[in-house]
C-alpha cells in the first residue's frame, strides 16, 4: 500500500513511452554501459521470460544462450540505464512466468511464433 506522497515521487521518475512487450517475445534491451569516463550502448537480445511488480519497481527477466551456457538479466523497465526495449518477435505462451525453459536446450527453447498487433506492426515496417 503506497501513500500518495510516494506515488508522487515515484511518477516523477517514471518513463514517460514504455515499449509494448510480452512474456515470450524476443527482444532487444539497449543498455547504457559505463567504463571509466567513456559511456556506450550495449543489445543485449533474448527471450523475456518473467515479468513482475508494477510502477517504478517494475521488472522483466531476459535469457539467451551464449557459449552453450544460458544467461539471465532482470532489467528495471524505467531505469535510466535502459535506453530502449524493441520487441523483434512474438511468441505464443501459455503461462506468465516462462522458467521450464532453463531445461530446455537446443531447438526446443525456441517458441512459436505468435501473430499479435505489435508484432503485425514490426513486420508491417520492415516491409515499408
Amino acid at each position: 500500500m503506497k501513500t500518495d506522497i510516494m506515488k508522487l515521487v515515484e511518477s516523477k521518475n517514471l518513463k514517460k513511452v514504455i515499449p509494448h512487450f510480452e512474456v515470450g517475445d524476443s527482444v532487444n534491451v539497449h543498455c547504457k554501459i559505463v567504463e571509466g569516463d567513456k559511456e556506450r550502448v550495449q543489445v543485449f537480445s533474448g527471450t523475456v521470460i518473467a515479468r513482475r511488480g508494477s510502477g517504478i519497481s517494475e521488472t522483466f527477466t531476459v535469457r539467451r544462450i551464449v557459449a552453450g551456457e544460458g544467461v539471465e538479466r532482470v532489467f528495471q523497465l524505467h531505469s535510466p540505464g535502459i535506453v530502449d526495449v524493441k520487441a523483434t518477435r512474438s511468441g505464443k505462451t501459455r503461462r506468465a512466468k516462462l522458467y521450464y525453459l532453463r531445461q530446455k536446450t537446443g531447438k526446443a527453447v525456441k517458441l512459436a511464433q505468435k501473430y499479435s498487433e505489435h508484432a503485425a506492426e514490426k513486420t508491417a515496417a520492415t516491409k515499408a
